[in-house]
């Protein structure tokens, strides 16, 4: 259906959204696009993201790699440099004074500029996209969030049930971006085709953050020589972020196996596309290589801080975000010190040919459409929708 023309003559919505990271910046960017789909009338965007909102208009108030941060050991470090953003962040929301605020994933950063803004200017509607992971670990977070949190969006169908069972704010499902993105992740004929020539394609995705890439790209250069030493002639394709491409590109130089390093998201999908398995820490990507048709070893090294922190709080038998999702620990999980540049290899080199191992994982892949509902929504419109009535609507 065509969306109405905007009027014009109509007082401009204004709304202020803040991404801490790369994976809430996509989010932003497209939410910017929707909002202007359906708002029908013009929109003013403030907010503090990345590359993908700049590119909607949206200038960031500070780079957001300042704010990434992995592990409860590195909080103390940047603890200064964190507050000072927070406390900028909740003055210019406030000096705003926006018709709503999206606080977008990276809560341990926007849940405080949120409490921030909710207590100096009570006015402003705020809604949450992408629930903190409450079914997963801290479920007290859920009710303690109805303080400033006017509406969650989910990217998960069993999140709602999950906040509503643990008394926390209105949640609604609105599908995961995966849905928007399919075309790009699946495979044409010829594309199968080099996913199944030689030699390989092996992805190789240390993580998105400087303290994954200082924790993980040793290890998974070691296990790609491990892996080639194996199996025979491999190619590498080491997908990253702008920020820490020259970082990667300096350390990848003395790699046994050398990768082709990729930014831009178009040589990403492509590599996805044509991948015969991947090595990736986890995190989202793990959805996005089920729903590539990628069979993966997943890999994850934390300090030891945070490693008993986690196996104290955490609720859930594994990780790894795919295996959650379909219910079925599919892709190994390999962590801390079990994760050998040996054992990493060991568990990838069965994924290379025809076996059980792929197998297996390429059958459960085939019910990722079915569970998530990839390919029935549109969740950045559903997103906006939510966004503009909550506006509308304002605090009650």
């Amino acid at each position: 259906m065509t969306e109405a023309a905007p009027r014009r003559d109509a007082a401009p919505l204004k709304v202020f959204i803040i991404a801490g990271e790369e994976s809430g910046d996509r989010l932003g960017g497209a939410l910017v696009q929707a909002l202007r789909r359906h708002a029908g009338r013009p929109v003013a965007f403030q907010g503090i993201g990345g590359h993908a909102m700049a590119a909607q208009g949206v200038a960031s108030l500070f780079p957001i790699e300042h704010l990434a941060i992995v592990g409860f050991s590195a909080i103390p470090r940047r603890l200064p440099a964190i507050l000072r953003s927070i406390r900028t962040a909740a003055e210019r929301v406030v000096a705003a004074r926006p018709d709503v605020l999206v606080i977008i994933d990276s809560p341990d950063f926007t849940h405080r500029v949120a409490r921030r803004v909710r207590k100096a200017a009570p006015d402003i509607p705020i809604v949450d996209y992408v629930s903190p992971s409450v079914w997963a670990w801290r479920p007290g977070r859920s009710r303690a969030m109805r303080a400033y949190v006017d509406h969650v969006l989910a990217l998960l169908p069993f999140e709602p049930a999950a906040h509503a069972r643990l008394g926390g704010p209105p949640c609604s499902y609105v599908g995961h971006p995966l849905s928007e993105q399919v075309a790009e992740l699946r495979p044409s004929a010829a594309e199968a085709a080099r996913r199944a020539a030689g030699p390989p394609v092996v992805l190789v995705l240390p993580g998105s953050r400087s303290g994954e890439i200082a924790r993980h790209l040793g290890v998974f250069g070691a296990a790609m020589a491990r892996l080639a030493e194996r199996c025979g002639p491999i190619e590498l394709v080491l997908p990253t972020v702008p920020h820490l491409a020259e970082r990667v590109r300096q350390q990848t130089a003395s790699w046994r196996v050398p990768p082709r390093i990729v930014v831009e998201p178009a040589d990403k999908w492509a590599a996805f596309r044509v991948a015969r398995a991947a090595l990736a820490a986890s995190g989202t990507v793990t959805l996005e290589l089920a729903v590539a048709g990628v069979p993966t070893v997943v890999a994850y090294k934390v300090s030891l801080l945070t490693e008993l922190i986690y196996r104290a709080a955490v609720r859930v038998p594994t990780i790894v975000l795919a295996n959650l999702v379909l219910g079925e620990n599919v892709m190994p999980e390999i962590t801390q010190r079990q994760a050998t540049p040996d054992r990493l290899a060991a568990a990838l080199a069965p994924l290379i040919g025809d076996t059980p191992e792929r197998q297996q994982q390429l059958a459960a892949f085939a019910r990722v459409d079915a569970v998530m509902a990839i390919g029935s929504a549109q969740p950045s419109d559903a997103a906006a929708k939510i966004v503009l009535e909550v506006a509308r609507r304002g605090r009650r």
